[in-house]
């Protein structure tokens, strides 16, 4: 988690610095500058940090890959369901964003649980229907130990392992990521805080309006 807090406020002092419009979203994660070839001449490039293909099962036993995402905007979080600290606050807000945007066929939302060992298709599709989510618009998805943990740490930035000495066995945070069309990741919310989720609805608003 204080990985991805530094990595978004940099991104958001960069921003400021450098003059862009606030109507546009900074880029989060790691970067790279880079030098190519453009008509002959050598020009610098920064390379940003994509969410990388990936391949996990979702609550009706289909496997998901990145491709589901391609060309659509979506909100990413980690949870467990039988989570009874900040799984049931942040999935109740996400049901606020996933009604705003029902039907909406540039927007996704992945749910990613970390009980590797529980949490099968039959128990998730539980969850979905008890949440009265229906159809692939957001996907709750299982994995291997090193597919789930693996996106979290490396690839979103986020806090999620298993530890033995808390009460359910499983740690994790209440981060919704906010990724583009590029699967750049574009915002991170607390999605325990009615304020956060109400500036992640606007910010994906704008990402709606990025050709």
């Amino acid at each position: 988690m204080k990985n991805l807090i530094i990595i978004y406020l940099a991104a958001v002092l960069l921003q400021s610095c450098t003059g862009e419009n606030k109507n546009t979203l900074p880029i989060l994660g790691n970067r790279q500058v880079v030098e190519k070839e453009v008509n002959g001449k050598m020009v610098v490039d920064t390379v940003y940090q994509t969410i990388p293909p990936f391949s996990l099962t979702n609550q009706d036993s289909v496997v998901v890959t990145e491709k589901a995402f391609d060309g659509k905007i979506y909100v990413a979080d980690f949870f467990f369901t039988s989570c009874n600290s900040i799984c049931p606050i942040m999935h109740r807000n996400m049901l606020k964003i996933y009604t705003k945007y029902l039907n909406n066929k540039e927007v996704k939302f992945i749910s990613h649980s970390i009980d590797t060992k529980y949490d099968t298709p039959s128990r998730l599709k539980r969850y979905a229907d008890k949440l009265g989510v229906k159809g692939n618009q957001w996907e709750f998805v299982h994995g291997s130990y090193d597919a789930i943990f693996n996106q979290a740490a490396k690839n979103y930035l986020v806090t999620a392992f298993q530890d033995k000495t808390e009460p359910q066995g499983l740690v994790h945070d209440g981060w919704f990521l906010l990724v583009d069309k590029q699967k750049h990741m574009r915002g991170a919310y607390d999605g325990t805080k009615d304020d956060q989720v109400e500036k992640l609805m606007k910010d994906m608003d704008i990402l709606l309006q990025e050709k």
